[in-house]
């Protein structure tokens, strides 16, 4: 069976001890792409560092993280820019929203929101969301710009039936990952009814490792065990999640398999 890692901060120092390890565990499980998401300019040589040495595995997108928007987001989103510009990318990403962590920078992230998605749809490339207590927001962010061109993922989705019904009329997708596998993560109720076609598989690792390695690092060698547990939900054979997933990644990521 072959899997996707649709979202991994593989190139976290959390990972600097053993990541030769940590990709063969990947790969070693059927993972063979994992799909980085930028943070801001302190993460982006780590990131293509490891483009460079696993170009096969590690897949970078370009983007400006919502925590990362703050009284300086202008220089952060030129130098975003000026990398868009300088190379392709899979993905606009991680972008997005969050009032979790501040709620200051709100007009300063929904502003830089708009930007990134103009690059991505100048570019034919999907956007990559956050959007961490702003679920409802971000969907009419999503709805105020769409066009045949504007696509993505909702990274991360743990929304109630009602928001991933909406996420799939504007043709999105949502990112499942470790959290579904929680007992109390209330997805066992919102997952039986995502069409498949909509699912893509995500790590966010290090964080939110699937039970029962939850609260310890995470890794894209876990992607399986979310896998089996969409499988569950759905009543579907492994198999056809691992296949079905694998095929909805490719398609978002398309310009990458186009270039290969």
């Amino acid at each position: 069976m072959e899997f996707i890692d649709s979202h991994s901060h593989i190139y976290s120092k959390r990972f600097k001890a053993d990541i030769n390890d940590v990709i063969n565990r990947s790969i070693d499980s059927g993972v063979t792409r994992i799909y980085m998401p930028n943070i801001d300019h302190t993460s982006i040589d780590g990131m293509l560092e490891l483009e460079l040495r696993f170009p096969e595995v590690c897949i970078p997108m370009m983007g400006l993280h919502p925590c990362s928007v703050n009284k300086d987001f202008q220089k952060e989103l030129y130098l975003v820019e000026e990398w868009l510009q300088k190379r392709s990318f899979v993905a606009v990403g991680e972008m997005g929203t969050d009032l979790y962590w501040d709620k200051y920078f709100w007009e300063e992230q929904q502003e830089v929101f708009k930007i990134q998605s103009e690059w991505a749809m100048q570019n034919n490339i999907p956007i990559v969301i956050h959007c961490r207590e702003t679920i409802d927001e971000t969907i009419n962010l999503v709805k105020e710009i769409k066009t045949d061109s504007y696509r993505g993922i909702f990274h991360c989705f743990t929304g109630n039936v009602d928001q991933a019904t909406e996420i799939e009329k504007l043709g999105f997708w949502m990112g499942i990952g470790g959290v579904s596998t929680f007992k109390n993560g209330g997805l066992d109720e919102v997952i039986p009814s995502i069409n498949i076609k909509s699912i893509v598989l995500e790590t966010d690792s290090p964080y939110l490792a699937p039970a029962p390695h939850r609260g310890k690092r995470n890794e894209s060698s876990y992607i399986p065990i979310i896998a089996k547990r969409v499988s569950e939900l759905k009543g579907m054979e492994l198999e056809e999640v691992a296949r079905e997933t694998t095929v909805n990644c490719l398609s978002i990521f398309k310009i990458h398999k186009e270039t290969q």
